[in-house]
């Protein structure tokens, strides 16, 4: 061959075409080598995967793009595709060719699509994009944006996987999720970070495997019938806590490679229990090795600032209208419903994808076409999102939503978004805000307890106490609650058994359930040394028997999402701040009675209505012994009498407990009844 160009640019003259063949390599050392040649072998992808990226409907793009093992012509190695319209130049670079960026450059397809097929690469090898712009000399080391495994931060390479060796075991989960419909079930959540449930010795973060071990048994035997992971795609800074991802189809490699979280999401399946995992398709960080400005222009994010860029944050907007744009996102979350076997996506920061003047003063902002502040091109990606993540049987999606945009969990072809369920952040608000007062002053403040059955069936709710509530300074959920230790424990008793009364799928954030004292901490685990405090286990006692009691009752889930599902029985007692309901299951007779004391203050001989006479079994006490309370209660239960009360045919006197929630339930035979179909 002959030498072209000093930097090493070598051509063969050939009579004809040389079909398959090998370089006989020599160095400058002498040493002769043989290696394939990567330009002997065609370009791969067809030309009908780059029309359908290309208009932003190739709804499985990481089939196309990204780093995928492949045997051609019988040769073992790699093909890498990216997507790059404005380059002039990209090159594969890594440990295969010592990361010479002159080595291997990609091929041009139509669409701005760059492809090579390089022999010899295999799994486990590190790589990234060098990509050269047609603009300002802009150069940068890409990861790939479709890169199934990257390196342990700091580092940033992304790595050659094999993502489809994993033997799946839970076939069962898949077929029992197709047959549920989940909005008629109970779903108690156990919100996680994965970093900072449980910790090995010095403070070591545990393992993908490690947590199958500990994590998955423990969520059981509590009761949780999901589990929620804060982000798990790979994110640069851990201070993020994954909401400032770059490797958005790479579990992060803290933990792992992806076979072990595949086996994670197994071992949880065969245990019986969902997992939901947090996406985030609202904004990426300005990395240099991510997406922003990835071809030397404004690729992946919106061009203009006042659309591109959340300045709150620091981070940058995705352009929802652009087509290829849409493809790696929508491709994005049918990868982990469909490689990943995930449940469920709960979708971050949807409101700030829904309006153009999120967070922005006037001037700040562009209005849409007709002039309002709808994100138009968001809302329909994710209308489309939803309408195809729906089509995987069973699985759901959940929206972290904080306006009142209407809709949101109703399907798109009612004019909604099309999500499952949307998270309650007003009740949220205006719960922990009530019971952070002093039970003296909560008389003044009882419509912050009745105001969330105005509009609680305007959407399918998840009632959620979050990470955010237990963080910068707004304390751990025990530490809201006012008063000494007895009643600080009380308080939060009360709190949780009304909340998983009150119609709506419930969420609690880890820590939460064994009375975390302090602020949640992602560099450190749980205060598991809680524990060794008697309050401390009979308060995780008392979480454990409200999933217990959820899942057991179907009052408490059947209906969450109807009218017919609640009705008061008395919200007027403000001045004692005491509060009864009743929760009805499909068939009208099966129900629930609670009543709910507020304040320190028991009553004896206080009197509801019932909806009928006859004995009525106190199914639950949260203000029982057993969890840590004063023990006040009904002897087991009451009898109904035939006389009126509250409207209702029948009442009888009750035993409310200081700071106490008792649950009711009729003792007979159900009698038959229409049954009530649920939202």
């Amino acid at each position: 061959m002959e030498r072209l160009h000093p930097q090493g640019l070598f051509v063969a003259r050939l009579a004809s075409e040389p079909g398959s063949y090998r370089l006989q390599v020599t160095d400058s050392e002498g040493r002769a080598s043989q290696i394939e040649d990567p330009y002997r072998f065609p370009p791969l992808l067809t030309d009908f995967d780059l029309h359908l990226f290309g208009e932003g409907t190739h709804y499985e793009a990481y089939r196309t793009f990204g780093a995928h093992l492949q045997t051609v012509d019988g040769i073992a190695g790699t093909r890498f595709a990216v997507w790059a319209p404005n380059a002039i130049i990209v090159s594969v670079v890594g440990n295969f060719n010592d990361w010479d960026t002159r080595r291997t450059p990609m091929r041009a397809r139509t669409g701005g699509v760059w492809e090579i097929f390089v022999p010899g690469v295999g799994a486990g090898d590190a790589y990234k994009y060098e990509v050269t712009s047609r603009f300002k000399g802009y150069k940068q080391m890409k990861a790939d944006p479709y890169g199934f495994a990257m390196e342990v931060p700091p580092k940033s390479a992304s790595i050659v996987v094999d993502t489809h060796r994993y033997q799946w075991q839970d076939q069962e989960w898949l077929q029992k999720r197709a047959d549920t419909h989940l909005l008629d079930e109970p779903v108690s959540i156990y919100e996680v970070h994965l970093g900072s449930w449980m910790r090995g010795e010095n403070n070591r973060e545990l393992t993908y495997r490690e947590l199958a071990d500990k994590l998955v048994p423990y969520v059981r035997r509590m009761g949780y019938t999901h589990v929620e992971l804060m982000p798990i795609m790979e994110h640069p800074f851990t201070g993020s806590w994954g909401y400032q991802g770059i490797g958005y189809y790479a579990p992060t490699s803290r933990f792992g490679a992806p076979d072990d979280f595949m086996h994670f999401v197994d071992a949880l399946h065969q245990e019986g229990i969902g997992i939901i995992v947090d996406w985030v398709p609202a904004h990426f960080p300005k990395d240099a090795h991510g997406l922003a400005y990835f071809d030397g222009t404004a690729l992946y994010e919106h061009e203009d600032p006042r659309r591109g860029e959340h300045k709150e944050w620091g981070t940058l907007i995705f352009n929802f209208g652009r087509n290829e744009v849409r493809s790696f996102l929508i491709s994005n979350a049918l990868f982990w419903v469909k490689h990943y076997h995930i449940d469920g996506l709960r979708v971050d920061a949807v409101a700030s994808m829904l309006y153009l003047d999120y967070s922005r003063e006037p001037g700040q902002w562009l209005p849409n076409i007709h002039g309002g502040n709808e994100n138009l091109e968001a809302i329909d990606f994710l209308r489309k999102t939803n309408e195809l993540v729906h089509q995987v049987p069973g699985v759901i999606t959940a929206a972290e939503e904080s306006t009142a945009f209407p809709g949101v969990s109703r399907p798109v072809y009612l004019n909604g978004l099309g999500f499952t369920m949307k998270w309650n952040m007003g009740w949220m608000h205006d719960m922990l805000d009530y019971f952070s007062k002093d039970p003296i002053f909560r008389r003044y403040h009882q419509n912050s307890v009745t105001f969330s059955m105005m509009y609680a069936f305007t959407e399918n709710f998840i009632l959620p106490i979050s990470h955010d509530e237990v963080v910068y300074g707004k304390r751990a959920l025990l530490d809201k609650m006012p008063g000494d230790e007895w009643q600080r424990f009380a308080n939060a008793r009360a709190f949780l058994s009304y909340m998983w009364g009150h119609p709506g799928k419930k969420l609690l954030f880890m820590g939460s359930e064994i009375g975390q004292t302090s602020e949640w901490n992602y560099q450190s685990q749980i205060d598991w040394w809680l524990l060794d405090y008697e309050i401390h286990r009979k308060f995780q006692d008392f979480c454990k028997s409200l999933n217990e009691l959820y899942k057991s009752q179907p009052a408490l889930y059947q209906v969450d999402f109807h009218w017919e599902g609640f009705e008061w029985i008395d919200f007027h007692d403000v001045e004692n701040s005491i509060l009864s309901f009743i929760r009805h299951g499909k068939n009208p007779n099966d129900y629930l009675v609670f009543a709910c004391n507020f304040t320190p203050a028991p009553h004896k001989g206080y009197r509801i209505g019932f909806p009928e006479p006859g004995w009525h079994v106190e199914i639950f006490n949260s203000d029982s012994e057993s969890f840590g309370g004063s023990n006040m209660g009904n002897g087991g239960g009451v009898m109904a009498e035939g006389t009126s009360s509250h409207g209702r045919p029948a009442s009888a006197e009750i035993v409310l407990p200081p700071l106490g929630v008792v649950v009711f339930k009729p003792e007979r035979p159900l009698p038959a009844a229409t049954t009530v179909q649920s939202a």
